[in-house]
């Protein structure tokens, strides 16, 4: 590039808007991207040379001139576009709309292209003025449409439609440009609904209000009234009942219904209203005794229901709208008493009824309106008659229009009559009816009534000796879609007698049954039932017969008879299909596939009421068939015509009410992306055909329906080629409207007065007023000046009341920040509302920091209450700028800066004003000064957490510690961060800073930097959480559950523990990981005592418990875990321990019968679980599983291959392993992801007690997969030459021995694996010895090697300064205590000591190696070393023994190099075996398996062994005399035998 600069005046800025995206590479250039703006003041002129540097900041080309304004703001120049404020507007509205219309593709792509386009037109400059306004209207209009749909921020504007500037404009007149603003966007988004909402709200739906205002009958018991709609002339019951439970005392049973019987029959239709005669029925049941003559209520048998009466009244005009009801008008429907069939005469009437004799009238007195409209439209428009508390009496059936998602899944029974004469008999039987829903588990499924709660059983009417009943009662039965064809209704009949003593000896005396839903998969059709009654002769089923439908069946087999047949009629009201079967064939089409072809042909022969009646899931059905075979088009044409079928069904006039239901269900539930090709293509196809002149039958019809086949292809992703042409185009300018009526008069100073008053109302807070009262008040704050509060607060004549005033409006303030008074989309009003708030919080500061910081007049309330509205104000949602788009984050700070310092910084300054009374905010104000420094500014940040080592240091001076700050802080850091606060930045920052702050503070260093490594393990392991918690993986998020668990474990913290111990069991419950979520439970009653003392109150429980009542119920719990995971063996532990207690303590005999489950073990078969092992390695996992081994226990039958693929679809990106050997370093330290998955085999270990005894396998099968910690894996490798005679010959087997931290299973599946520190010093030793070994190798093979690793390796090792390894060995394991407490350690023991020992040779060759190297200027180093090395290998020689290796020197040995090299192997080798120990030797047996063999030394030993195809064990000795290296070599099976070797 010519340099050569064109310096620039200062009336000569330049400022270009970025038109191509630029990548900047060197340390001086500078990135862009479309759109963005720079400010350039110096520029280059010439070309750039490709052979300099590039040390330009960005090419010319890439930006383009624009004209700017500069503006002068205080002391800041701001440069502004000089462009049209409307086309800034639109671009920033472009801008902002770009970065998330991928989100919202829908609604944003046209407004997007439509903003475009106008945007240019603007541009031009070429509108005529008429035009140019009009265009401003319709782009104005858009914007503020799309925020409203996009849920934007909304835009302010003045009578021309130019933005209104918050610092032009007065705070009134920005809140009614903020009102008008919402009204017109409000109206301009109802405008687009209202089709939609005609056609909805011209549905044929009615509804029936009726609100029973009192019941007056004198019955004397309770009684329940059964209220429904009644066609007179059909003799059929339209509605289901609403049930009341009338008391004794004439009122509701619960008292809070009193005045609340309120009911809406709903889902009635035009057939319905088109009904000659409908009825409002209400039938009297009392509840008492058998008959009302009975006085002696001790020997009466009391709860049976008996038919007392009926109100009836005729509604036909009602409902119709023929007769206006006004909503306090009440109708009195007469009551008229029902007397038993063979009771007619007068006079016995009025024994039964003695209020007859008295004349009263009784009846019910209601209130009823008809309403227009579903049970959703009336809540709306009706909602101070139907509110949620409104029982919803529905219709039996569904109504004229099914809406999609209405799923019934509802059956009506009403119980009719039955035959029970018993001929040879004078009297008859009181027959009673009991229903059960039968299932395995029998639920609450039966509905009396709406507004009843759901019961097990139902019990019919009592008809006093009556051979022929006619019940006639009407209930409902619901139970779900998927247990419908496992579920029959089960009758039993039953004798009542009116004397108590003989009613409980009577029995079933017959039963019945039916099945809900038939073999075909259909439910049983609507209509009459007649059920056969079976006799019940056996006494078990006398009093509850058997609940599975093969019994019965087997029963009516034998017991059969037709003199008894009741029987029902049913009502099915069910989102399944009850007819026909063609129809079931084509929704479960997936279950018959064979048969698909012939079942979407049988659809156009289907009743078009029962596809209507299933219109969404026959609709999906079709779609699923179509998206199902996308790569063939067998189906296409038979799906296509079964869709014009159904569009043209709903075309007839019968069932066009049902568009609204096609038009819901293309909107809101189709779902079917790629369903446009299909249809286009059969579209397509039909279209040629009728073009070249052929016969196209279906062709009529299809273009009957062509309106929506084209919705159905322009909702199915094919927006872009289609939505241009389908679509109308948003309607232009908004209506303009005047301004709604508003209090010009009203006196701000006396709303300012009001305010709090006002605002304490809890149902202001959205109320219009509230908007006004705020925006008075805050025009009011933000036309005071400094005068003006001084003035103010001069007025107060005392301290008191202006401590009263502060504390106040400081309460005030934080009330209204927290509350949000206006829409959260007023982001001006909001930001101008801030502003003006925090100006008045600094200038109370101010008046506090003069009149209330002294000790006489210090007020700890007053300051308490303006720390915590600075932190609510700081903290508030509108203010977190990360939070939002760059462009509206940037057009804030513009506007207004970023308050958050300004209040953080005056934060800062008043706390280090406390002096002394400091004291009084630990820890009080611990918590909201952390939730300050959460908040991710950096300067922030850097300005309030000193403030925490401010906290430590006065706490530390007043106590002698700062406990009460680290509990705090503890618990709060814990909800902070897993609310989203904190990161690792903020981690940094709190450590350097913290530790900063005490590294002057010598006295307090050390429990800092305890606190700090406290605070960020922490943090660590919180942020982990965070992180996981949104993750698919609930693996990862009980990892680091339990994490955190120890954590708050190993720092005391019970109460924090708790909550993740429970935060674990609800992981495990929705694994169904029943034995971990006991073992977690487990863990919480371990710190409770079986005492009577009250249990702490840091974690919540329902109601107040006693340690004993808690531990006891946890463990019902655990055990119940237990059960369901099959681990009854701990399931007995607590079952003894709870009856130890029982039994000595509580002395609670029943509870000892709780059973306990060695049947189980012995008879159930437990299926053992594989185990498998897994590796996570990279750099790119989380530090929780980087490089690091687990054992995995699998559940039942689960196979390594389903538990791999499991695991690789957490890891989507992870590197599967094929091999089973530790990876090496290149793989550890990658940066990508490493899955290492392969089956491991427990160890088993047998407890104690069962040793040495005759226990059965079923027992020691359990504890072979359970209770266990060590794992093996074994792989065959090869050595030496293979025999192809005998393969096994030289197959050897490498095993592998992996132990978890716990023993599985417990509270986890899976554990990693450790070493002991005992085994990781063997680790240790093993890689240093190996170590010094290669390196020794190394320098002999090339003698240009630079001297100074190898001198760096020795000089670590044996010199006394930094050698420490030996001592802290031998102070950790080497002690008579050690031994004593790990008495299963003195293999490993006897092996670390041989390790040490054998490392002294090593030493030794490699020192000697390097005096042969080192050079004279290091020769006093060298002469240093050799002086340190004598007194270690004195020292280990003394204590362990002598090792020694043959002589390294070349020259005196004739052996191949590459033979020398195989001495690590060789030493490892021999001091990782298990016999390899300090001992005495042996003496030498010769035997035949065993070869004698006189080496010159170790190397040459081995080498022949290997040579000789030995399998043999070397035992090393120490030397008996020198220059002797005795070793034992034993064949397996054999003696030793010594081999005496030369020095």
């Amino acid at each position: 590039m010519v340099h050569q600069m064109r310096p620039s005046l200062n009336s000569d800025i330049f400022a270009f808007a970025v038109k191509w995206n630029f990548v900047g590479k060197g340390e001086k250039q500078l990135s862009l991207e479309v759109g963005d703006a720079v400010h350039i003041q110096e520029a280059c002129e010439g070309k750039k040379n490709t052979s300099e540097p590039e040390d330009f900041i960005f090419p010319a080309s890439f930006v383009h001139l624009k004209e700017v304004i500069i503006e002068k703001r205080g002391n800041e120049e701001v440069v502004i576009s000089a462009e049209m404020p409307l086309v800034k507007e639109v671009t920033t509205t472009l801008r902002e709309w770009g970065s998330i219309w991928k989100q919202l593709f829908v609604q944003v792509r046209k407004l997007m292209w439509e903003l475009m386009e106008w945007r240019s037109q603007l541009l031009s400059g070429t509108l005529p003025s008429d035009e140019f306004k009009e265009l401003k209207q319709k782009v104005t209009s858009k914007i503020d449409y799309g925020n409203k749909i996009l849920e934007l921020d909304q835009v302010v504007r003045d009578e021309d439609g130019n933005i209104l500037e918050p610092e032009r404009a007065s705070v009134i007149s920005l809140f009614r440009a903020h009102e008008d603003a919402t009204t017109k966007i409000n109206e301009r988004i109802k405008e687009e609904q209202v089709q939609i909402e005609t056609r909805i709200q011209s549905s044929p739906t009615h509804s029936l209000y009726v609100f029973v205002r009192n019941f007056v009958c004198r019955i004397g018991e309770d009684s329940e009234l059964f209220m429904s709609l009644y066609d007179p002339n059909k003799q059929t019951i339209i509605s289901e009942n609403y049930l009341v439970r009338w008391g004794s005392k004439g009122f509701p049973k619960e008292i809070d219904m009193l005045n609340n019987l309120k009911v809406v029959f709903t889902d009635l239709g035009n057939k319905d209203l088109s009904r000659e005669k409908i009825y409002l029925i209400c039938q009297i049941v009392r509840v008492g005794r058998m008959d009302l003559k009975e006085m002696n209520n001790k020997k009466c048998t009391q709860g049976l229901r008996r038919p007392f009466g009926v109100a009836v009244m005729d509604i036909t005009d009602i409902i119709k709208g023929k007769l206006e009801c006004d909503e306090e008008k009440q109708f009195f429907i007469p009551f008229f008493p029902k007397t038993e069939q063979h009771k007619t005469n007068k006079k016995k009437t009025k024994q039964n009824f003695p209020f007859l004799k008295l004349n009263l009238h009784p009846g019910l007195w209601v209130t009823m309106k008809a309403l227009v409209g579903d049970i959703v439209q009336i809540r709306k428009e009706y909602p101070h008659l139907v509110d949620r508390s409104t029982v919803v009496a529905r219709k039996l059936g569904f109504p004229e229009i099914i809406m999609p998602g209405d799923v019934r899944n509802d059956i009506y029974l009403t119980l009719q009559g039955g035959d029970f004469d018993k001929y040879n008999k004078t009297t008859q039987k009181n027959v009673e009816v009991i229903m059960w829903v039968c299932d395995e588990e029998g639920k609450n499924s039966i509905c009396l009534g709406a507004g009843d709660k759901a019961v097990s059983e139902y019990r019919s009417v009592i008809y006093y000796q009556i051979k022929q009943p006619r019940w006639m009662e009407t209930f409902k039965v619901a139970v779900p879609l998927e247990e419908m064809y496992r579920i029959h209704l089960r009758f039993m009949f039953r004798h009542r007698s009116s004397q108590e003593s003989k009613d409980k000896s009577e029995k079933n005396f017959a039963m019945a049954f039916v099945r809900l839903m038939k073999d075909d998969g259909t439910v049983l059709q609507d209509g009459l039932h007649d059920l056969v009654v079976f006799k019940v002769r056996n006494r078990i089923f006398a009093g509850k017969p058997p609940q599975t439908h093969t019994h019965t069946k087997k029963k009516r087999k034998q017991n059969k008879t037709k003199t008894d047949e009741p029987f029902i009629q049913e009502n099915t009201v069910c989102s399944c299909v009850s007819s026909p079967v063609g129809l079931l064939g084509l929704l479960k089409w997936r279950t018959r596939p064979e048969l698909l072809r012939e079942n979407l042909e049988k659809l156009k022969i289907i009743d078009g009421e029962e596809v209507v009646k299933f219109l969404q899931d026959t609709l999906d059905a079709l779609f699923n068939i179509m998206m199902e075979h996308s790569q063939t088009d067998d189906y296409d044409i038979l799906v296509f015509d079964a869709l014009i079928y159904i569009i043209g069904l709903i075309a007839d006039r019968k069932f066009q009410h049902f568009n609204t239901v096609l038009e819901a269900y293309i909107k809101q539930h189709f779902s079917a992306t790629l369903a446009y090709k299909k249809l286009m293509s059969v579209l397509k196809r039909y279209l040629d055909v009728s073009s070249r002149g052929e016969q196209c039958e279906p062709i009529l019809r299809t273009l009957k329906a062509l309106e929506y086949i084209f919705k159905f292809i322009v909702r199915s992703q094919c927006r872009d080629v289609l939505l241009p042409m389908m679509l109308r185009e948003l309607s232009g300018a908004l209506a303009s409207m005047a301004d709604g009526p508003h209090d010009e008069r009203r006196n701000s100073l006396e709303l300012l007065n009001n305010i709090l008053e006002v605002l304490s109302r809890d149902n202001v807070v959205r109320h219009r007023i509230s908007f006004w009262v705020v925006a008075c008040m805050t025009a009011i704050l933000s036309q005071m000046d400094d005068r003006h509060y001084a003035t103010y607060i001069e007025t107060f004549t005392g301290t008191t009341d202006l401590v009263d005033f502060l504390m106040e409006s400081f309460l005030l303030f934080k009330d209204l920040i927290g509350k949000h008074v206006y829409p959260s989309d007023w982001m001006a009003m909001i930001m101008v509302q801030n502003r003006v708030f925090l100006r008045a919080i600094n200038t109370y500061a101010d008046t506090m920091n003069q009149m209330f910081l002294n000790n006489d007049d210090f007020e700890v309330q007053l300051w308490n209450n303006y720390f915590h509205l600075a932190v609510a104000f700081i903290t508030q949602e509108s203010l977190q700028l990360q939070h939002f788009s760059p462009t509206k984050r940037n057009k804030i700070l513009a506007k207004y800066g970023d308050m958050r310092r300004l209040i953080g910084f005056a934060i800062r300054d008043i706390w280090y004003k406390l002096g002394s009374h400091k004291i009084c905010f630990i820890p009080g104000m611990v918590g909201p000064i952390l939730e300050m420094t959460l908040i991710p500014e950096e300067e922030l940040r850097r300005a309030t957490i000193p403030i925490f080592f401010d906290m430590i240091t006065c706490e530390h001076a007043h106590s002698g510690n700062f406990q009460k700050f680290e509990d705090e802080i503890i618990l709060k850091l814990d909800h902070e961060v897993e609310g989203g606060g904190g990161d690792e930045r903020y981690m940094q920052l709190l450590e350097t800073i913290l530790l900063d702050c005490a590294a002057e503070k010598l006295t307090l260093r050390p429990q800092v930097q305890h606190f700090v490594a406290l605070v960020k393990g922490l943090l660590v392991r919180l942020l982990d959480y965070r992180t996981v918690m949104s993750d698919d993986s609930r693996n990862n998020r009980m990892s680091c559950t339990v994490n955190l668990l120890n954590f708050y474990k190993d720092i005391n913290r019970e109460e924090m523990y708790i909550r993740y111990l429970y935060k674990l069991r609800d992981l495990h419950l929705e694994g169904e990981n029943y034995t971990e979520a006991a073992y977690t439970l487990l863990l919480h009653s371990r710190l409770l005592k079986w005492s009577d003392d009250m249990c702490n109150p840091q974690f919540e429980f329902h109601g107040s418990q006693t340690q004993r009542q808690l531990k006891e119920t946890l463990y019902d719990t655990i055990i119940d875990y237990f059960d369901k995971g099959k681990m009854w063996e701990e399931a007995i532990t607590l079952c003894k321990e709870l009856a130890e207690q029982y039994e000595n303590e509580i002395f609670d005999y029943e509870l000892l019968s709780k059973r306990l489950f060695y049947e189980n073990i012995m008879k159930i078969l437990r299926p053992k679980p594989d185990y498998f092992a897994v590796g996570y390695y990279g750099q790119g996992y989380p530090p929780f599983l980087r490089n690091k081994v687990f054992i995995h226990r699998g559940k039942e039958y689960e196979r390594r291959e389903d538990f791999q693929n499991q695991l690789m679809s957490q890891f989507p990106s992870a590197v599967r392993l094929n091999t089973t050997t530790m990876p090496g370093d290149d793989i550890r330290n990658s940066p990508l992801q490493y899955i290492q998955c392969f089956t491991v085999q427990p160890v088993l270990e047998i407890p104690p007690r069962l040793k040495n005894k005759p226990v059965p396998d079923q027992i020691i099968n359990f504890y072979k997969s359970n209770y266990v910690q060590r794992f093996h894996y074994s792989r065959p490798v090869r050595k030496g030459p293979v025999d192809p005679n005998n393969e096994f010959a030289s197959m050897w087997i490498e095993r592998t021995t992996f132990t978890t931290v716990y023993k599985l299973p417990g509270i986890l599946r899976w554990f990693e694996t450790t070493l002991s520190p005992l085994e990781n010093a063997i680790e240790t030793m093993e890689s240093t010895n190996e170590k010094i070994l290669t390196m020794i190798n190394q320098y002999q093979a090339d003698w240009s090697l630079p001297i100074n690793p190898l001198s760096m390796l020795l000089n670590g090792i044996v010199d006394p300064a930094v050698m420490g390894g030996f001592a802290k060995y031998e102070k950790a394991f080497f002690t008579d205590e050690y031994t004593q407490e790990h008495s299963e350690d003195r293999d490993k023991l006897l092996r670390l000591k041989d390790l040490i020992a054998w490392q002294i040779p090593l030493l030794g060759g490699g020192i000697s190696l390097h005096g042969k190297r080192v050079t004279d200027d290091l020769r006093p180093f060298h002469e240093r070393m050799e002086e340190c090395f004598k007194q270690l290998k004195k020292k280990v020689e003394k204590e362990y023994g002598v090792r020694e290796l043959p002589d390294l020197d070349e020259r005196k040995s004739t052996r191949p190099r590459s033979m020398l090299r195989s001495i690590r192997q060789s030493i490892i080798s021999i001091t990782s075996l298990p016999g390899s120990e300090c001992g005495t030797p042996t003496k030498a047996h010769a035997d035949r398996y065993s070869k004698h063999i006189a080496c010159v030394d170790v190397l040459t030993c081995l080498m022949a062994l290997v040579k000789n195809h030995c399998t043999l064990k070397i035992i090393v000795h120490p030397a008996s005399a020198p220059g002797i290296f005795p070793l034992s070599l034993q064949s397996p099976g054999t003696p030793p035998c010594l081999v005496p070797v030369a020095a």
